[in-house]
């Protein structure tokens, strides 16, 4: 009868105890200004996801963040978190050329040249 009173006793403790220390909360993670490490940097469909706001945007809000140079023309380059080709539009901006180190857009038939910023090491 002791022995049983124990046993309840212990299944008892054992079970609120364990119900306390392993309870599931929802867990809120803070970044504490940093990029949270549980979103994920690619679509599904294989985009680049731009999370941050860009560090050192150049003219008329334009960041060069990439360049895919191609000599044969087949060139892209990543602006402002996009994949874009000659021809292709960034807001206003249409790309005229892409070079090794730099990017001519084009608006209101005024050319902007934006060069590759240098990475800072």
């Amino acid at each position: 009868m002791l022995l049983n009173k124990r046993l309840f006793l212990f299944l008892f403790l054992f079970f609120v105890f364990y119900r306390v220390a392993f309870s599931e909360g929802e867990f809120v993670y803070d970044a504490k200004g940093k990029r949270d490490p549980f979103i994920p940097l690619v679509t599904p469909e294989g985009r680049l996801l731009k999370l941050d706001k860009p560090q050192d945007t150049t003219q008329q809000g334009l960041a060069i963040e990439g360049i895919i140079y191609d000599k044969l023309g087949r060139s892209f380059a990543i602006v402002n978190a996009a994949v874009v080709g000659i021809g292709d539009m960034v807001g206003d901006f249409q790309v005229l050329k892409i070079f090794e180190n730099k990017v001519i857009f084009i608006r209101n038939g005024e050319p902007l040249e934006v060069e590759l910023a240098k990475e800072v090491k």
